[in-house]
């Protein structure tokens, strides 16, 4: 069987850790061992989230006295995904002996004219005190919004069309290499019409709907969606709270999951199930292997044909 994994944003860094290198080696032994058993027994492909090791990155570039202006975020992107990449595949080799493992720069083609780009609504990077917020602004035609502790930046978030680079993962699952690619939804580009030259741009794909993308192109039987829950609930926050093991698209956008959390995972599910007949599935990191063999999570499965 075919696996596209997504691991959720906090596989590396969990909530309210600090972002330091030693941290991240410690956490990642965990996330190798979680998936390496898939690994022994399917073609694996890991994708991961980069949210605050590009928050880091983005802090670094804006203080950093000796530039002109901070680096793009296409490019702190790419240099998220080589930190994040090597990590994965320096543990994945450990806990891999004798495997072929490799981590693959990727970018996804995103459209010129999505209109998200004229709707910025995701939040990226630190926190600014206001002060420093609107010098930012004012300097670089920034987008901000206030949250709790500031105001942070707003990037437009463009659906992503086509990973660029997936036929070459295809090639190298089909020599048995697991591939680590398509981190933080990968590095977005538009294409020129005329030449076919692509330019990185400043915008947000959700790591999860880029998953959904490649396991489509990649003709995946399952993607599989970690994040820190071991499922989906109804009724989550309340006392009613309810485990749900088993839906279709059509229910799962019915239950219209909180958008800045499960949301885009429900959504990428049923976008895969629906236009390739597979499965998809979203659990608890740990309990990866049980989730496939269906010990564990919320399968998400095709609606029955209607007679």
């Amino acid at each position: 069987m075919r696996i596209v994994v997504s691991l959720g944003g906090n596989a590396l860094l969990r909530r309210g850790e600090h972002p330091d290198a030693a941290v991240q080696r410690t956490n990642v032994v965990r996330v190798a061992n979680a998936v390496a058993a898939l690994a022994h027994e399917h073609d694996l492909v890991v994708t991961h989230g980069n949210d605050p090791q590009l928050g880091l990155l983005v802090k670094q570039s804006v203080a950093d006295p000796s530039l002109a202006a901070p680096y793009p975020l296409d490019l702190l992107g790419a240099q998220s995904q080589g930190l994040i990449g090597t990590l994965l595949v320096r543990t994945l080799r450990d806990v891999l002996p004798g495997r072929r493992v490799v981590a693959l720069l990727t970018h996804t083609q995103v459209r010129g004219d999505d209109p998200a780009f004229e709707r910025p609504t995701v939040p990226v990077g630190p926190a600014y005190p206001r002060l420093a917020a609107q010098f930012l602004e004012a300097k670089y035609g920034w987008r901000m919004t206030e949250v709790e502790d500031g105001l942070r930046r707003l990037l437009p978030a463009p659906g992503p069309e086509r990973i660029l680079e997936s036929d070459t993962v295809r090639t190298l699952i089909e020599m048995g290499t697991v591939v680590v690619c398509a981190g933080g939804g990968g590095v977005p580009v538009v294409s020129d019409w005329a030449t076919g030259a692509v330019r990185g741009v400043e915008a947000f794909v959700d790591k999860d709907l880029a998953a959904a993308r490649l396991a489509e192109d990649l003709k995946a039987d399952f993607l599989l969606l970690l994040t820190d829950v071991p499922n989906l609930y109804t009724g989550y926050g309340t006392p009613e709270r309810e485990p749900v093991l088993d839906m279709t698209p059509t229910e799962l956008r019915a239950a219209r999951l909180p958008e800045d959390t499960m949301g885009p995972k429900a959504e990428a599910a049923a976008r895969f199930v629906e236009n390739t007949g597979g499965l998809a599935a979203i659990g608890a990191l740990d309990a990866a292997y049980e989730i496939v063999h269906g010990r564990s999570g919320t399968l998400v499965r095709p609606d029955l044909p209607v007679a």
